[in-house]
């Protein structure tokens, strides 16, 4: 029975088209950079927008603090007035006073201080600081947020180029394995079945391949945008130590979760900060006592009668305004300003307890994916005891091709999920770590 003609063109073809596409990227990666870790994520916290959009959010805060103490401090403005009027005349509508016109020109200063507004503005100053620190615990919550996408994305690297040598070797061997049973054939010790079924598991190899080769691709763009970056990171990537076993209890996880993640102290800070200004905005009904003086110069004045008006003028006056009616509008902002208090609380509330739920959640997730790797290492022993022992006997004619190809299918999963179940654990102990706010 001759042999069909497809397959072994196939076997002609593409591996000279997979292995050299192969061969120069292997070229472009001697020349990439070596990139470790603790490197990605320093490039990452000094490139990343996300950061720096929050740093600038903190500096605007900080500005706040300014803008709400400048109350403080004496206000001081120059003016320069000129003005023209008929003679006699007299202002009749939009005021009580009959005061003159007349021409003149006349340069002044007006200086105003605030004296006191019952609490107000110390308590709005309070409110503004508690809110920078808000958003410096924000920019820190960036930081923890762009580290853990670094280390995510560099063991998705890691795990694709390890998958990548994995499929290499399982082209190499499945190859070999085709390259005997093919000679074997051609000594009619053989079957062309077992030449068919060898050149399935070559092509499958090759498919496993490039599904690796596209995942390196893909991860290596998803790092660079970790990275903050809009270009893929072609580097070299040092490979990182197993993290250490998670804590057997979660207990004191969740202790450090509440003391470190900066989503709570960014939240307490609001809360606080919406108390003060709720104070600020009970305030408004109190009184408020300022200071004002005057100062300037009129070169020339008309007057009238006996006794002229002075060239130079100056008069320092105190004010005490006391609210009495402006349609509930104080009271108003009163209350809402104490209703946006009693939301903080309770937003500060429900973020504790959803990061109970999620170390909880994680630690557990860890601890299974720590497990894993044991019992994924077991399975590759005993699927590579298989595949020996399958290729013995078929290499005695006691077992057939599909015994062969079913163990070396079974040994490729097992190498797989072993090498997924490390970088599995990798990334999740990074989780881990993020979630209890350990993550540096």
């Amino acid at each position: 029975m001759p042999r069909h003609p497809t397959p072994r063109r196939l076997r002609r073809s593409i591996p000279s088209l997979v292995l050299g596409s192969f061969a120069a990227a292997f070229l472009c990666a001697q020349n990439q950079p070596v990139l470790t870790l603790q490197q990605a994520e320093q490039m990452a916290l000094a490139n990343h927008p996300q950061i720096q959009a929050a740093q600038h959010e903190a500096n605007y805060s900080n500005q706040q603090i300014t803008i709400n103490r400048s109350a403080y401090y004496p206000q001081i403005t120059g003016d320069a007035t000129g003005s023209q009027g008929n003679d006699n005349a007299r202002i009749g509508a939009g005021t009580l006073a009959a005061s003159r016109l007349f021409d003149r020109v006349s340069p002044g200063v007006i200086a105003t201080q605030l004296i006191t507004d019952s609490g107000r503005t110390p308590s709005l100053v309070a409110s503004a600081k508690l809110q920078a620190q808000a958003s410096q615990q924000d920019v820190e919550t960036s930081r923890y947020d762009v580290l853990l996408a670094v280390n995510r994305a560099y063991f998705g690297v890691l795990r694709a180029q390890e998958l990548v040598k994995v499929a290499e070797k399982t082209v190499e061997a499945r190859q070999s394995l085709d390259d005997q049973v093919t000679q074997m054939a051609r000594n009619q010790l053989r079957s062309q079945l077992d030449v068919s079924e060898a050149d399935v598991t070559v092509l499958q190899a090759k498919q496993l391949l490039l599904a690796a080769r596209q995942a390196v691709q893909e991860a290596q763009a998803e790092l660079g945008r970790a990275l903050g970056s809009d270009q893929p990171a072609a580097y070299q990537l040092a490979d990182v130590p197993l993290p250490p076993s998670p804590p057997a209890i979660v207990d004191a996880l969740l202790t450090q979760a509440i003391a470190s993640r900066p989503e709570l102290a960014s939240l307490r800070f609001s809360s606080d900060a919406a108390k003060k200004f709720a104070e600020a905005e009970k305030d408004l009904s109190k009184p408020t006592l300022s200071a004002v003086a005057v100062g300037g110069f009129i070169p020339a004045i008309k007057s009238e009668g006996s006794t002229p008006v002075p060239a130079e003028y100056e008069g320092v006056a105190a004010n005490l305004s006391i609210p009495v009616f402006n349609g509930h509008l104080f009271a108003a902002r009163r209350v809402a300003a104490q209703e946006r208090a009693l939301e903080a609380d309770q937003k500060l509330r429900d973020e504790q307890e959803r990061i109970f739920r999620d170390v909880r959640q994680v630690w557990a997730a860890a601890i299974t994916a720590y497990q894993e790797i044991d019992v994924t290492a077991q399975l590759q022993r005993a699927a590579d005891l298989a595949l020996t022992l399958a290729d013995g006997r078929y290499r005695l004619q006691l077992a057939s091709i599909v015994e062969v190809t079913t163990s070396q299918l079974n040994a490729t999963t097992a190498q797989i999920q072993n090498l997924n179940a490390k970088y599995d654990y990798a990334a999740q102990y990074a989780v881990l770590q993020y979630t209890t706010g350990q993550l540096r």
